[in-house]
């Protein structure tokens, strides 16, 4: 694997609570520099970004790619918050938006009340701008491994775009278990991203090699220079 083919896995993050404009530019420029997948910032951000992105100096077909988290890292806001919030954070320009589900309410059994929010926020994202990419963040660390498959299971049905494994402040971080027991319940009908803990050459690599098609990451920069 190239330089240029790692970097396109990866999307650079910073959702701190000390995250600032200065560290937000700083972020979309090694974005720019490196040619990651996106940049992936607090909503309150997305205009910044996309901003100072624009087009220019990225690849050809990421120009100026933006995400952002809705009710992050919780997923525990009433629906209609979540709802408005996807909506706000696509009328603000973000491609991507990678969403907590109610974790809490799908360990209580409560699935359906759980898929109709999904389906929901899907469905209102993509109104405001169809090519909008929507994940659901399934904080495998909380669950058992029959509940990821069951979880995995709902997000596809949901018909979001991808299942993404962690937020990066729960329990643990992504593991290669975990993108094996989703693809176990759906195979490739639906993308997976990882997330938590991935800031080595090897880690990244290893989890493209098990079927990944984006990384999540604080640490792109030392990935990518690992590697060099």
């Amino acid at each position: 694997m190239d330089r240029k083919t790692l970097a396109s896995y990866l999307d650079l993050a910073n959702h701190h609570q000390d995250a600032t404009p200065e560290k937000i530019k700083e972020l979309c420029g090694k974005v720019k520099k490196y040619g990651f997948h996106a940049a992936f910032v607090n909503p309150c951000y997305i205009r910044l970004a996309k901003e100072l992105l624009g087009d220019r100096g990225l690849p050809a077909g990421r120009q100026g790619v933006v995400g952002t988290v809705v009710s992050f890292p919780l997923g525990q806001d009433n629906r209609d918050v979540k709802i408005l919030a996807a909506i706000d954070a696509a009328r603000c320009g973000a491609d991507e938006l990678d969403i907590s589900m109610n974790v809490g309410l799908f360990k209580a059994g409560e699935t359906d009340k759980v898929l109709e929010e999904m389906k929901a926020i899907v469905e209102a994202a993509k109104n405001i701008k169809s090519k909008t990419i929507v994940k659901f963040i399934i904080e495998t660390g909380c669950l058992t491994s029959e509940e990821i498959k069951k979880a995995a299971k709902l997000v596809l049905e949901s018909k979001a775009d991808y299942v993404k494994t962690c937020s990066g402040m729960g329990p643990r971080g992504a593991s290669l278990e975990d993108v094996k027991l989703i693809k176990e319940a759906i195979g490739n009908r639906i993308k997976i991203k990882v997330a938590g803990g991935i800031d080595t050459f090897k880690k990244a690599t290893d989890f493209i090699s098990a079927g990944v098609s984006r990384i999540g990451t604080s640490k792109a920069v030392e990935i990518i220079e690992e590697m060099v």
